[in-house]
């Protein structure tokens, strides 16, 4: 449907992407700079969109009443729309590429399939927005509040969601969407419907993802370091490489997931439901994993030194090669494990009665 010019991430180079990287470069966005120097058209470009021209291309409308306007397709690319007021408005399909909202009320506003590439909505109100299909690579949306909006199958690639705070997606739904290297850094995302998400590589530091539901999600490489996941749903999906440092995973189902050389340094793993889980070549160390359900899951070596397992249930475990220097197995559950090579010292605490491996 738009122009994929930029090879690393198929956004337009000239805009706002550096094409040898892909990186998002934050400002100055090239319209916004050109519109700057534009001379201002307040009045009659209010009067063309309250008259529904829908040619708006670099029209100055800060501040503009077009609550529950029409501007299906329209052309806004470029357009200054800070503290516009833009409640219930009709923007779908509309082309907002490198668009100036700042502040904007967009309540429940309706931007479906709309471009809004490079776009810059620093705390804009998109509660409630329906954003399906929206096209967002680039975007700035740090400080936005986003909760309740429906951002189903929306391209975010490279998206700058960050803040000094946390960007609000509480009950946001986002099927399948595309957030491919974002930052979501602080993201309140608690509740959230990430079902089918594209999260590879984003960062999520600190972000709040309680209860949200991750299933079918791919979270390869994603940064979740001190992020909240406890009673997510992530049963089955790909962590490996991930980093889960300091990670709040306590009493969450982790059944069959893949976290393969991911680091989970100091986590919370308490009573976790583990089962089948792939934590080959993780680190582990200093993490809580009392109480947790390890049975038949892949510790092989992974670094357990100085973690928590105290009443954990190890049943079936291959934990081949694994450090478990100064780890804590008080009264854990080890019946058929596989502690071939595994390494340990006169720190490691074993279970009542059992004989550790020479």
């Amino acid at each position: 449907m738009y122009d994929h010019t930029c090879p690393a991430c198929g956004a337009p180079p000239d805009y706002y992407c550096n094409g040898s990287t892909g990186q998002a470069l934050k400002t100055p966005h090239k319209a916004r700079v050109a519109r700057a120097n534009a001379p201002r058209r307040n009045a009659s470009d209010l009067e063309r969109a309250l008259a529904g021209d829908k040619n708006l291309q670099g029209a100055e409308l800060r501040g503009a009443k077009l609550e529950g306007a029409n501007l299906e397709a329209a052309d806004l690319e470029g357009a200054g729309l800070t503290r516009a007021n833009l409640r219930d408005a009709k923007l779908s399909n509309a082309n907002l590429r490198d668009a100036d909202l700042t502040r904007a009320n967009l309540e429940d506003a309706n931007l479906s399939g709309s471009n809004l590439a490079g776009a810059y909505l620093g705390r804009a109100n998109l509660r409630g927005a329906k954003l399906r299909d929206a096209y967002l690579p680039g975007a700035i949306l740090s400080s936005a509040d986003l909760s309740s909006a429906d951002l189903s199958n929306a391209n975010l690639l490279c998206a700058d969601l960050a803040s000094a705070n946390y960007v609000d997606l509480e009950g946001a739904v986002l099927h399948n969407a595309y957030l491919k290297d974002a930052n979501l850094l602080g993201a309140n995302l608690e509740g959230a419907n990430l079902l089918g998400a594209n999260l590879e590589g984003a960062d999520l530091t600190d972000a709040k993802l309680r209860h949200a539901n991750l299933l079918g999600a791919n979270l390869e490489g994603a940064d979740l370091t001190r992020a909240n996941l406890g009673g997510a749903k992530l049963a089955g999906r790909n962590l490996s490489n991930a980093k889960l440092e300091g990670a709040k995973l306590s009493l969450t189902d982790l059944a069959g997931v893949t976290l393969s050389n991911a680091s989970l340094k100091g986590a919370d793993l308490s009573g976790a439901n583990l089962r089948d889980a792939d934590l080959s070549g993780a680190d582990l160390s200093g993490a809580d994993l009392s109480g947790a359900n390890l049975r038949d899951a892949d510790l092989s070596g992974a670094d357990l030194s100085g973690a928590d397992l105290a009443h954990a249930n190890l049943s079936g475990a291959n934990l081949k090669g694994a450090n478990l220097r100064g780890a804590n197995l008080r009264r854990a559950s080890l019946g058929g494990a596989n502690l071939e090579g595994a390494k340990w010292n006169t720190k490691t605490i074993w279970p009542a009665g059992f004989t550790p491996p020479t």
